[in-house]
């Protein structure tokens, strides 16, 4: 109790500097620099703080656009067993309208909710138009066809190699250099589609094989939109990109659903609610999540996410469906991941 502390036998000047006013408190390391003059050396400080502050904030950033790309592809990689039981009450175009149909309400309620309703510039508005109709009506389209016709889990593995199709594509279109190690990677993930594809008829019956080249052709059509996103997603915001692509898909995908008028019957309470599900949770949920994953991630490395999609979809497939797979299935969905994760391996590498 009547002890001295060493700080109190320190000189004065010393005391000034550990402790606040007088009163043996000692003072934050932040509040000592800023005691400091403004010496070189104090300056440096500052400037390696600064560093490392924007370094941290890049990090943070970094982080959520991936993890919004990753939810997105979660979500999708349930739409593929969602389709199939919708298909109870709804034929496949007619699904793809409304479901966007509702996705297109509620990505309009929300821009007026937070006063954001603006008109993009006549030539964004175009690009907004052109990717709404690549990666809303045509991908959708394909997309609900092919599920149709062939399984689900084929489906799912089929999608996984839409990143290999991606970097294919921009070698044709941006001349981006594929080096031997991405050329492998991509030639596994072609080869294990045909292995998925080149199999008998399976539990999707004899259509299986037209199924699965839709789905193909799918994935070279959102392999564009991809590009043709990343133009506009930078410069507004990601409602309103959604809002703009799903308007303009929705509006395309009418005169398709009319073409199945002759199948329409009234839907059943489990096709409504799955409805629901892929309309506000596939549609605006994920195309928002990855509209705005896709600001700080390029489109390969957001696409390499599909990796996860075969994993999930698969799963769901067979534990919901009760489907099964097949030996070729296994071999071909496995070589598609394996080349999927080669080709995005070199890509990180060749950055560095």
């Amino acid at each position: 109790m009547g002890s001295i502390t060493k700080q109190s036998r320190e000189p004065n000047e010393h005391r000034q500097g550990t402790e606040k006013s007088g009163q043996g408190e000692v003072l934050t390391e932040q509040e000592i620099r800023q005691q400091l003059p403004k010496t070189p050396i104090r300056r440096e400080i500052d400037r390696d703080d600064a560093i490392m502050g924007s370094d941290r904030r890049l990090s943070h950033a970094r982080t959520l656009y991936l993890i919004a790309a990753l939810i997105a592809i979660l979500l999708w990689s349930t739409s593929f067993v969602g389709t199939k039981i919708a298909y109870a009450s709804f034929p496949p175009l007619t699904l793809g309208a409304a479901r966007f149909a509702i996705a297109s309400v509620i990505l309009g309620a929300a821009l007026l909710l937070r006063r954001e309703f603006t008109r993009p510039a006549p030539k964004d508005l175009g690009m907004m138009a052109l990717s709404g109709l690549l990666g809303t009506t045509v991908y959708f389209a394909l997309e609900n066809i092919g599920v149709q016709l062939t399984t689900a889990s084929s489906a799912a593995l089929i999608v996984a190699s839409y990143p290999a199709v991606t970097a294919l594509l921009e070698f044709f279109f941006f001349k981006t250099r594929i080096s031997w190690m991405r050329g492998i990677g991509i030639s596994m993930a072609i080869f294990g589609v045909y292995r998925i594809s080149g199999g008998g008829p399976g539990e999707g019956g004899g259509h299986e094989l037209v199924g699965n080249l839709m789905l193909i052709a799918a994935g070279f059509v959102f392999a564009v939109y991809n590009f043709a996103t990343r133009r506009v997603v930078g410069r507004y915001s990601m409602v309103t990109v959604s809002f703009y692509q799903t308007v303009a898909g929705t509006i395309a995908f009418i005169p398709l659903a009319l073409i199945e008028r002759k199948q329409w019957e009234t839907p059943t309470a489990e096709s409504l609610w799955i409805l629901l599900y892929l309309g506000v949770f596939c549609s605006v949920a994920a195309f928002m999540l990855y509209n705005f994953g896709l600001r700080g991630l390029t489109a390969g490395t957001a696409m390499a996410l599909m990796n996860l999609v075969p994993i999930i979809g698969v799963a769901l497939s067979i534990f919901l469906l009760g489907e099964s797979l097949r030996p070729d299935d296994w071999i071909g969905g496995i070589i598609v991941i394996l080349g999927v994760i080669l080709s995005v391996r070199e890509r990180k590498t060749s950055k560095n």
